[in-house]
């Protein structure tokens, strides 16, 4: 079993978390690393709070008797980020990626419902860019899971002698009916970090950003999928029920930026994705599916 880290109603406090993440790892080699089997849970997760306003506003989200969809993912930051710098996880927080995120709603969450979350880390698997694993997330009601969540994080290790031309091309970027403009104000990532905890310095500052490469801080991923997700619900034919979606992180948006929200509905499902502005590579890309 698991080792599993327990609190009642009050979250790991984030700051000294950050504080760990600094600290180095060992050195990590070409040899397989398993990841531990760890997990942490809070018992009473209070969904209302002057946070919930303060995210509704920062993602676009209009003020509802029921959380957004993306609440829970933030109320389960402080577990995400407690399991992450464990010493006994051996990769380095500063530099994961990112790559996929998956929520399963299965009814919508009134506010002030107590939620209680688990989480754990899920599946490993070694790929040509490094080590991808699954950062899991369950929000259960009354001993009833009612919404669930699989992050999947890459730590960058390729793979050496890899020929280039093996690599395939990506297909052509398909372009959807609808199609309507975002602004990301380049305060966008602390007002989230503000909120949400998430204080990489890459979404911070421009300064900050570019001690890790980027030439100006970048709008954090899930602020993305929430804001386009706000402005979705808004749509002729948007559903209420139970609900799947996913996405995938590509390119990165810098601020402040403009992009493009563009969609397509189905009988099945809705397509969406999030492109630059001139509407040539995505941010991000995803479905929605009603279950």
């Amino acid at each position: 079993m698991p080792d599993t880290l327990v609190y009642r109603d009050t979250p790991p406090t984030l700051l000294p978390l950050y504080g760990r993440a600094l600290l180095p790892k060992k050195s990590i080699s070409d040899a397989a690393i398993t990841l531990p089997r760890l997990s942490a849970e809070l018992l009473c997760a209070h969904t209302a709070s002057d946070d919930l306003s303060q995210y509704e506003r920062a993602c676009g989200f209009r003020p509802s008797n029921h959380i957004p969809i993306t609440w829970p993912h933030i109320l389960a930051f402080p577990l995400h980020l407690k399991l992450l710098t464990e010493k006994a996880f051996p990769l380095p927080l500063l530099g994961l990626v990112h790559l996929r995120n998956t929520i399963t709603q299965h009814r919508p969450i009134g506010v002030g419902e107590t939620l209680k979350l688990d989480v754990c880390l899920g599946h490993q698997e070694r790929t040509s860019r490094g080590i991808e694993f699954g950062l899991i997330t369950n929000a259960s009601s009354a001993g009833t899971v009612v919404w669930e969540e699989t992050s999947t994080m890459l730590f960058r290790q390729p793979e050496k002698h890899v020929d280039p031309a093996t690599k395939s091309a990506p297909p052509p970027l398909e372009h959807y009916s609808n199609t309507t403009e975002i602004e990301a104000p380049e305060s966008i990532g602390r007002q989230y970090a503000k909120i949400s905890g998430d204080s990489n310095p890459i979404h911070m500052h421009a300064l900050s950003a570019r001690f890790f490469g980027f030439p100006r801080a970048i709008a954090h991923g899930m602020w993305s999928k929430a804001h386009a997700l706000a402005i979705l619900e808004e749509q002729d034919g948007w559903q209420s029920g139970p609900v799947k979606v996913s996405c995938q992180f590509k390119k990165p948006l810098f601020l402040p930026g403009t992009a493009l929200l563009n969609w397509q509905t189905g009988k099945n499902g809705w397509d969406y994705q999030l492109l630059n502005a001139r509407g040539d590579a995505p941010h991000l890309s995803g479905r929605i599916e009603w279950i």
